[in-house]
């Protein structure tokens, strides 16, 4: 029978790491068949915030750059952090703005997710921006990025094809994707 009881006992922690944007703390456990284990969780202090922006035409901006943690290249929608107890939406707008130079006249939330529920606690909020507007992009000195303005139909085969492998753009590309074939 399933049951939606926590099945987990801790029965120690202890924080392993911390820095501005994560924290690592490893538990000791008492599995859900009752035997002991260790357990590691990351708690990220940021939700993660992407950003789909669709102009009238149908056309969409990937950001590309170098990800560190795969040590790759990677195309992306705009994406970033929003502090936990603030409102997602101004973060969403501010990593728009500053990764694209785009501000948008209308904002549709389309899917709130985890991103690695089996050792992390990140969310993520994508939203869909429309009627956009270019200004001057303003990347965080830390950004090295590449603009790309595509048809959307095109960075819906990129994804297909497995050439686009973050999830946040994944999973927005294919959202938007059944949004307009349902229209």
């Amino acid at each position: 029978m399933q049951t939606e009881v926590n099945p987990w006992k801790v029965t120690s922690e202890e924080n392993i790491y911390d820095n501005p944007w994560i924290n690592i703390t490893e538990f000791q456990v008492l599995n859900p068949s009752g035997n002991p284990g260790i357990y590691g969780r990351v708690h990220f202090k940021n939700k993660a915030i992407g950003v789909l922006p669709l102009d009238e035409n149908l056309n969409t901006y990937l950001v590309g750059q170098f990800r560190f943690p795969l040590k790759q290249y990677s195309w992306e929608i705009p994406e970033g952090g929003g502090p936990l107890s603030g409102e997602p939406l101004d973060s969403a707008k501010r990593e728009l703005l500053e990764e694209t130079g785009l501000k948008a006249g209308k904002w549709t939330e389309i899917q709130r997710m985890y991103l690695s529920n089996s050792v992390c606690d990140e969310e993520a909020i994508i939203y869909l921006a429309q009627n956009l507007e270019q200004f001057e992009a303003e990347p965080e000195e830390t950004e090295q990025l590449t603009i790309k303005k595509l048809p959307f139909e095109e960075v819906y085969q990129m994804v297909c094809r497995g050439e686009i492998t973050d999830a946040i753009t994944v999973a927005a590309v294919l959202k938007v994707h059944i949004m307009l074939s349902e229209n």
